[in-house]
């Protein structure tokens, strides 16, 4: 069975921490400044955003 994680990410351009799934099935935006942190693939997804932990 695949574990799926929750991953704390930060937005490079504001600094807002966000919560996002590893594999999210829609992309995600900051709320603050609407720059695109999450993009999918298909599978796992794409984290255009610095990682700041890894939740399980």
């Amino acid at each position: 069975m695949i574990e799926s994680k929750f991953l704390r990410i930060f937005c490079p351009r504001c600094k807002k921490e966000h919560t996002v799934f590893g594999k999210s099935s829609t992309r995600i935006k900051c709320f603050k400044c609407n720059k695109l942190l999450v993009e999918t693939t298909g599978g796992k997804t794409k984290i255009k955003a610095p990682i700041k932990e890894i939740l399980k």
